[in-house]
């Protein structure tokens, strides 16, 4: 009696590891290619966005259209007018919009409202170049470096037609997360300094949901294919036990 009931223990769980295992190829295959479409991984290209993302990076950016684009996103964008690679920076205004620097706290101000920005290199008075207030023709987008004593970006065009702004049409995706380096890797910070400004910040995509699809299944899937070898091991131990 003792015997059957371990037999039918041995077939429930060789059922429950089978369907472990399927089960997680769902997840991890369907995670992986959700991610693909949705997502595509680029190199950045100098340390202009230096320390929010370093300069040979790899960041995982979702493909979105130019005018799902809102303050503080961090976009890769192609702009003929400013080389052939494409670009990353950070959004700080939108078409209609004011922008100037610097206030007393030498903070970048939009609509004359100055904003909180903790992901810049160096804090007050000597983090920014000033710059006169500017404003922002409709359906373009006035960009900047994170590194913002170095970054050759918007302020570097003022003098052109459009006020150094690019169009919408020129962004490509927005960036969410570092894949490389290692020791980088995770979601950018949120840009909350501009959440209070009209249309707020955009909302995260479906990244982190992907990635843990992919994890989830990952361990359902070795979890499943290890039962049976650690099965075939305890009733070898179990045949070889005394009495």
């Amino acid at each position: 009696m003792a015997e059957r009931t371990d037999e039918g223990r041995g077939r429930l769980g060789h059922r429950l590891s089978s369907v472990a295992v399927a089960l997680g190829c769902v997840l991890f295959l369907g995670g992986f290619v959700w991610g693909a479409v949705l997502y595509k991984p680029y190199t950045v290209p100098t340390d202009s966005m230096d320390p929010t993302v370093q300069a040979g990076a790899r960041v995982l950016a979702e493909r979105v259209d130019g005018d799902e684009v809102r303050r503080g996103d961090v976009v890769v964008f192609r702009d003929s007018v400013w080389g052939t690679v494409p670009m990353v920076k950070r959004v700080v205004g939108v078409g209609g919009d004011k922008v100037a620097c610097c206030d007393r706290d030498g903070r970048l101000t939009v609509n004359g409202k100055p904003v909180d920005e903790p992901y810049l290199r160096g804090q007050g008075r000597d983090s920014q170049e000033p710059f006169d207030p500017t404003r922002i023709p409709k359906g373009k987008l006035f960009l900047l470096g994170d590194n913002r004593q170095a970054s050759l970006d918007s302020r570097v065009h003022l003098e052109d037609a459009d006020h150094g702004a690019v169009p919408r049409s020129a962004v490509q995706a927005r960036v969410e997360a570092i894949a490389w380096p290692a020791g980088a890797f995770g979601m950018l910070p949120e840009p909350s300094g501009f959440a209070d400004m009209p249309g707020g910040t955009s909302e995260r995509g479906p990244l982190p949901l992907a990635l843990t699809a992919v994890v989830v299944g990952a361990v359902l899937v070795l979890g499943g294919a290890a039962y049976g070898p650690l099965a075939r091991r305890r009733a070898t131990s179990a045949r070889r036990r005394p009495g």
